[in-house]
């Protein structure tokens, strides 16, 4: 059989494990159907939102010719799909240098760099799109989307001074807020939460009703007073025939929320929960995720729990969404109150002395103890690197040591990592978020890190299953519980996210 290859071929293989770069247009004889990944198989993968393909592919074809810039930056935009930012930004720059003349490398560098909050690097190649094309209207948009979030920081830190801020809390008269006589949706009874509100607050979002502004500010300023007596590693006791359900990322995806509550019952003090950070942005319902778990916070404070997630935070907010949420359903000083709510969120919460949990996971040093994270002042913006970072951020990858994130945050780190932190710690094992897995959970490093994710159909287009853990008193034995994403109203994710990365990640 005679086969010619034309412009599209990406690489050949014959069989498919054994790949040959051959030159284009020409005619070859082959005794068998070869193996051939072209464009058009790539661009299936990007339809299908196979992205792993699509970086698999890529990868391949990167091996046959290393110095292509366009397989480099189609992979970071790839990359940029699953959220592997840090893969992202370093294909992108491999790609301008082989190819400085190439445009679209500056474009997936300068997506690379807002997706990590690196505002200043993003304009700057931003600025070259530009000046290389002029008349470019989406080039020119994102510029200008840019620079304003650029000079807006700037005039944050302008504006900032050494005394110690004072809270939204000090200036809000919430006593003298006025509810409407046309307001029929629920109210806190004598300024408290009741399980009658929670009912009625949860049917009334599902409606897509907004609470009244003056139960909201009720609901976060008693919040706030409540995780700041909070220590930053919270330490629990599990009786042998008591349970705790431990829920991954919820990302303001709010009915699915509800339906975890169908499938597993309310909160109540026989039936405890932790859900481990990450409960807004990106899913559209973000504020009816937050203040419903803010209640059942204030409602069962010993036996509901809440940690802090790398999305809990301002530069995340103001990218994916929560910020722009806040705003439009109520003001920008509510979201000052949340983030700082949020700096008040716990880091991680040790089950029995035997299971620790965190959002993100393990740390980019060896060393770390228990009392390390205790001693952890959190009321703050994470920083760029050190334990409170890592609890928020890293990740787990299969072979032993540490590695750049793929995040470009923190680390990734592996199971001898885990091994010597639980030793050291006299620990069982991890249970951490943060990724999307297809199952809802998976158990990696010989059963000792464990992730869990609860946000099924994330973002409505990854097809993955949700889930939640049981873990026993008596045994501390995880049990998995999968569900499925359930049908919402129609408003699509990252509806309120900022408008660069609605054009550029989704």
């Amino acid at each position: 059989m005679y086969i010619r290859l034309y412009d599209d071929v990406c690489c050949i293989s014959t069989p498919p494990s054994h790949y040959h770069r051959l030159p284009l247009g020409e005619l070859y004889w082959t005794s068998r159907l070869p193996h051939i990944v072209s464009s058009t198989d790539v661009n299936i993968c990007f339809a299908e939102k196979d992205y792993e393909n699509a970086i698999k592919y890529y990868t391949e074809a990167l091996e046959l010719n290393p110095a292509n810039a366009i397989y480099y930056s189609n992979r970071s935009l790839a990359y940029l799909r699953t959220e592997c930012y840090g893969y992202a930004l370093a294909d992108a720059t491999k790609a301008l240098e082989i190819d400085k003349n190439y445009i679209k490398g500056y474009y997936r560098r300068a997506t690379s760099n807002m997706a990590l909050g690196k505002f200043k690097a993003a304009l700057k190649d931003y600025e070259t799109v530009v000046r290389v094309r002029p008349n470019d209207k989406d080039a020119k948009m994102k510029y200008q989307e840019c620079n304003k979030i650029v000079k807006q920081k700037a005039f944050e830190r302008a504006i900032a001074s050494d005394e110690i801020k004072k809270s939204v809390v000090d200036s809000l008269d919430i006593e003298n807020m006025t509810i409407e006589d046309e307001y029929a949706g629920p109210k806190l009874e004598d300024g408290k939460v009741t399980l009658k509100f929670m009912k009625e607050m949860m049917d009334w979002f599902k409606d897509q009703k907004k609470l009244h502004r003056k139960c909201a500010y009720q609901i976060l300023v008693q919040v706030k007073e409540v995780l700041s007596k909070l220590p930053s590693l919270v330490e629990i006791t599990l009786k042998e025939t008591e349970k705790i359900t431990i829920c991954g990322d919820t990302h303001g995806q709010f009915y699915d929320l509800l339906n975890i509550f169908e499938l597993n019952g309310l909160p109540s003090q026989t039936n405890p929960y932790l859900f481990n950070g990450d409960f807004v942005d990106r899913g559209s319902f973000s504020v009816e995720v937050i203040l419903t778990l803010f209640g059942f916070k204030l409602l069962y404070p010993d036996c509901f729990h809440l940690l802090r997630g790398n999305h809990e935070t301002d530069n995340m907010n103001q990218m994916y969404g929560f910020e722009g949420e806040v705003k439009a359903k109520y003001t920008a000083q509510m979201f000052q109150l949340f983030s700082e709510v949020f700096q008040w969120l716990p880091l991680a919460q040790c089950i029995n002395s035997k299971v620790l949990v965190m959002h993100g996971g393990l740390f980019s040093e060896d060393g770390v103890t228990l009392d390390d994270l205790r001693k952890i002042d959190r009321n703050r913006q994470p920083p760029d690197s050190g334990p409170m970072c890592d609890l928020l951020w890293s990740d787990p990858q299969p072979q032993n040591g540490r590695s750049i994130s793929k995040r470009g945050v923190s680390c990734q780190f592996g199971p001898d990592v885990t091994e010597r932190f639980l030793e050291q710690n006299k620990l069982d094992f991890i249970v951490r978020s943060h990724e999307v897995k297809a199952e809802g959970y998976e158990v990696t490093h010989s059963g000792k890190c464990i992730t869990v994710f609860s946000a099924p159909n994330y973002c409505d287009q990854m097809g993955n299953k949700g889930a939640y853990i049981h873990l026993r008193g008596s045994d501390l034995k995880p049990e998995f519980h999968q569900f499925t994403a359930v049908p919402h109203p129609n408003v699509k994710p990252m509806a309120y996210a900022n408008t660069l990365m609605q054009m550029g990640m989704m």
